[in-house]
């Protein structure tokens, strides 16, 4: 069994009962998530079974996000979001139009962003949540992310809703606790719901307890979906036979760094990476393997 699941995570569960469970059901070994979902959020995991596995860092890595958040004004927590410890009061703002206008800009494009301290990110080999734990956590250097928008949905005291679309490493806890401090305030995250993983979508989810009705192959989705918007370069079997022996086949344009390669019936043959007119394999896929 080979595809993707788009899952509509829900609250209070982690990415790995996600996967736990999709495991269960499938009886497939070769199961992951295409980028971590905080237990507080709720909204699209994306999880690969079989060889899709090996599409993973392409969805996790190369994709548009996008969610719906909500923070509150006034109070900022350990965790930059409503599971942690308040560390620090402050008077809420009392917004205006203009500051919403500031908000959407300055938070918009390429930003420095310092990463929330209770994190997955690994410093010295080790999580920086389990750094936190044993209090030994160091100070964050601020990183460069992009956003690509931020609009102000609702403005009710002392609550602001946003929906944010970004790019690979931008933390939406982040973002909230530095427009608390834009206006001289605090403020953390209090509600996280992703709508998007690049081609996925909650349009095109589904929810556990709708999986274990149905069952997993109802709404497995091909392998080659989560790069389905790259060029497509459909091959005959000589091209094909080439490909799956690691050569390169010519390429007919340059407009495009990669593709897909794709047999007559739409099944995934390979990655391809366009160098010195040619189309290279990077990824070739063997439908025989396990």
């Amino acid at each position: 069994m080979h595809g993707f699941l788009c899952i509509d995570k829900p609250l209070g569960v982690t990415s790995h009962d996600v996967v736990a469970q999709i495991r269960r059901l499938s009886r497939v070994k070769r199961v992951g998530h295409a980028g971590t979902l905080d237990p507080a959020a709720s909204g699209v995991l994306v999880v690969a079974l079989g060889l899709a596995t090996r599409l993973i860092e392409y969805v996790q890595d190369d994709t548009v996000k996008r969610y719906d958040a909500g923070m509150t004004f006034g109070i900022a927590t350990d965790s930059d979001d409503a599971t942690g410890n308040p560390i620090r009061t402050a008077t809420i703002p009392a917004l205006t139009a203009a500051d919403i206008t500031r908000i959407e800009t300055t938070f918009c494009g390429d930003i420095m962003q310092v990463p929330p301290q209770v994190s997955a990110l690994h410093v010295n080999g080790e999580r920086m949540y389990d750094l936190v734990r044993r209090g030994e956590a160091p100070e964050l250097p601020a990183r460069p992310v992009h956003v690509y928008s931020l609009t102000v949905t609702a403005w009710q005291t002392p609550q602001l809703y946003f929906t944010v679309t970004c790019g690979k490493g931008t933390y939406i806890r982040s973002l909230a606790r530095d427009i608390g401090e834009c206006f001289s305030s605090a403020g953390h995250l209090h509600a996280l719901r992703r709508t998007q993983v690049g081609t996925f979508t909650l349009a095109h989810s589904v929810t556990l307890p709708q999986l274990q009705k149905d069952g997993v192959t109802t709404h497995l989705q091909p392998t080659h979906s989560a790069i389905a918007d790259w060029h497509h370069v459909i091959v005959d079997d000589g091209e094909q036979t080439r490909i799956q022996r690691g050569m390169p086949i010519g390429a007919a344009t340059d407009a495009h760094t990669r593709a897909i390669a794709l047999d007559g019936n739409g099944r995934l043959i390979a990655v391809l990476e366009y160098q010195s007119a040619q189309w290279h394999p990077r990824k070739v896929f063997q439908w025989g393997e396990a």
